[in-house]
């Protein structure tokens, strides 16, 4: 009893090293540190993680996959690296800073990055956040000919979308969009795959979503990359909400372009992203609008030059040596037991509509359903706005898929079953609002 008191009395003072027994000098996790139930169960984790973060309650946050809120550790040190930044301000962004050169001290971002991915430190450049990454990868995709193909999909995100897109306005691309069939079983989407590839010979470029932001679909992506690679279609990957969230190598996934977020899932600052490009296909991704400031060899000449948020880059590391003390399978697993609870609640709900099939492996913490009757994104948009006002439930309408708009639910870290329980009572009373 004494042990669980004190595992509550570390989380609540908010120190996920005092609870999970992993302090600065520590090696390597301790799970049967005195302060941790050697096999904390779900409710227990609940508590801890709700208290890693200072987040407003009045409503129930249920968006995770448009931002992740950094805990209240690494909010500390985004502050403090941003006082910082600002005191030594051009001293520092010109390397005049004694001991502190600018580029160096970046450089431990990225470094830290790679290793998350699986990667080395010359194959990754930090950027703006998942957009900026895959805009960068896309539009300067050079072995590109007129009258290749270039691939999507519905559930790929509308920016992505756009940019596949301008590969078509710009370089004469042909545009190939398709849908992927419903339901989403592992077996029909690769057929799906399988298709387009044969029944498009010219096609060059596929853009693949690891993890949908409009229904939380995650396809088999190493199967889908080695399909399109057996009949020489590269992949942009876009892993924005899968790096962070769930157990993310890139030598798995066999992709040689990747773009994804870091303000998302691994919760550093806003304005934080990242690209990858394997090694031996670097100058296939040519500079952004010619960047000169960095020499061609070195990535960084792929992403916008200017002025950006230093400190915000400055914090990634802290922001992953928190998630290397969560532990990135109990991260994943407690995100997907979240997603589970209220799923699970949903199905017994009249004429709510589940998107994704109970298949393993095909979803992590994002997904989504359909009130009875929902046929328009002006509808999604009147639930939306009525969850907020009316329940004080923050789910977002989501247009894209094929099938029509739906109501997207990403439950983060912070959240709990007695808010989920809200979000159930919310869409029993409005499951009739457009029957």
């Amino acid at each position: 009893m004494t042990e669980r008191r004190d595992f509550f009395r570390y989380a609540a003072a908010g120190s996920l090293a005092a609870a999970l027994g992993t302090g600065p000098a520590a090696a390597a996790p301790a799970p049967n540190h005195p302060g941790i139930p050697a096999n904390p169960d779900f409710a227990e984790l609940q508590q801890v993680f709700s208290a890693l973060y200072d987040i407003d309650r009045t409503v129930v946050n249920l968006d995770a996959a448009y931002y992740g809120a950094m805990t209240r550790e690494v909010h500390a040190r985004y502050v403090d690296r941003l006082q910082w930044v600002n005191r030594h301000n051009s001293t520092f962004l010109r390397s005049a800073v004694d001991g502190m050169p600018r580029d160096p001290e970046l450089n431990k971002s990225r470094a830290a990055v790679a290793d998350l991915i699986g990667a080395t430190q010359d194959e990754v450049t930090l950027c703006g956040g998942g957009t900026e990454a895959l805009y960068s990868l896309i539009a300067n995709y050079r072995p590109l000919a007129a009258g290749d193909a270039v691939l999507y999909a519905d559930v790929d995100y509308d920016e992505m979308q756009y940019a596949m897109e301008y590969l078509a306005q710009s370089r004469g691309a042909k545009l190939v969009r398709f849908a992927l069939p419903e339901p989403h079983t592992r077996a029909n989407l690769l057929d799906a795959y399988d298709r387009v590839l044969r029944e498009t010979p010219r096609a060059k470029l596929l853009l693949l979503t690891h993890v949908s932001n409009r229904n939380g679909l995650v396809p088999p992506v190493a199967e889908i990359v080695a399909m399109a690679k057996a009949r020489g279609v590269d992949v942009i990957l876009d892993s924005a909400q899968a790096v962070g969230q769930m157990p993310f190598d890139v030598r798995t996934y066999g992709a040689d372009f990747v773009g994804f977020s870091l303000h998302k899932w691994v919760a550093a600052p806003l304005g934080t992203g990242a690209v990858y490009i394997r090694k031996d296909r670097q100058a296939d991704i040519g500079p952004w609008l010619g960047n000169r400031i960095y020499k061609s060899e070195d990535l960084r000449s792929r992403i916008p030059t200017g002025t950006v948020d230093v400190a915000a880059r400055l914090t990634v590391p802290a922001a992953l040596a928190v998630q290397e003390r969560i532990g990135i399978e109990r991260k994943f697993a407690h995100l997907r037991a979240l997603r589970d609870y209220w799923v699970e609640r949903a199905r017994d709900v009249p004429g709510v509509e589940l998107m994704l099939p109970a298949e393993p492996g095909n979803y992590g913490a994002i997904s989504a359903f359909r009130l009875r009757g929902l046929r328009t994104m002006e509808q999604a948009r009147e639930a939306q706005a009525r969850f907020v006002a009316r329940h004080r439930i923050l789910v977002v309408a989501k247009s894209g898929l094929a099938s029509g708009p739906v109501m997207r639910v990403t439950p983060a870290l912070f959240n709990t079953t007695d808010e989920l329980d809200r979000l159930i009572t919310a869409i029993r009373t409005e499951q009739d609002l457009f029957a």
